[in-house]
């Protein structure tokens, strides 16, 4: 794909590896929907993007909300007229063990981590289909690959985004003519540790930005730009990003 003037409705964009995606994106030419529910920080955004030369739309979007997703997407395609890359890039991820029964945690990550891809997947992919060509690229983790303590519930919604989007790349790739790329990154340097609640866990991810050199969100964004500008016959489904020194 030609990333000028294609246009990227990025979700959780207000912030991490969505910012740096959305920054990346317009510097590639890409005219980019930049959405969360944060919309100070997406405007602030925005007109830096629009000041070095960029087009970029700030889209009050909250994932969990199917109404509010559809309304975002109405608005971009209005001022666009096309979407062609979608990037399910919002998630949270509190971190604790089972027995602590942090039950409002657990049903958060189910609805941003699983519902929020799935409403944003829902809105976009029928104009994909309809234009019979298009680009998306969901956000797992490693832990959409292995498993770790006090992340139960973490895990298991990057294993739903790992094979939900295997399996919508079988399903709709050949068909209808649309690339499907999951992103499973290690360790990032952004602010998705701070949600975390648990004293004990918290602590240990905070040491382990002393022990690894994390990537940075523009490490993701570029592995997003090279499955895109990959040929047409090319599907880059799944990419297992990690630091050197990250070993487990």
């Amino acid at each position: 794909m030609n990333l000028q003037g294609k246009v990227a409705l990025i979700t959780g964009a207000s912030s991490g590896i969505g910012e740096g995606v959305a920054r990346a994106f317009a510097a590639k030419g890409v005219k980019v929907g930049l959405a969360a529910r944060r919309i100070d920080k997406l405007k602030s955004l925005a007109d830096e993007i629009q000041s070095n030369g960029g087009e970029a739309m700030s889209i009050a979007m909250d994932v969990i909300d199917p109404a509010s997703v559809e309304k975002g997407v109405k608005s971009l395609m209005e001022r666009f007229g096309v979407i062609d890359i979608l990037v399910n890039n919002a998630g949270i991820m509190p971190a604790a063990d089972i027995d602590a029964f942090k039950t409002d945690e657990w049903k958060s990550m189910v609805d941003v981590n699983i519902n929020g891809l799935l409403n944003a997947t829902a809105s976009v992919l029928p104009g994909l289909i309809a234009q019979h060509s298009g680009h998306i690229i969901n956000l797992s983790s490693i832990a959409g690959r292995k498993l770790f303590k006090g992340l139960a519930v973490y895990c298991a919604s990057k294993h739903f985004v790992a094979a939900f989007s295997d399996i919508m790349r079988m399903e709709i790739g050949k068909k209808h003519n649309i690339r499907v790329t999951n992103i499973q990154p290690g360790a990032v340097a952004t602010n998705l540790y701070d949600q975390i609640t648990d004293k004990n866990y918290k602590e240990g991810m905070e040491n382990l930005r002393e022990q690894i050199t994390f990537l940075t969100p523009r490490d993701i964004a570029n592995s997003m730009i090279y499955a895109l500008e990959a040929p047409d016959h090319l599907d880059v489904s799944e990419m297992f990003i990690l630091p050197v020194d990250q070993e487990w």
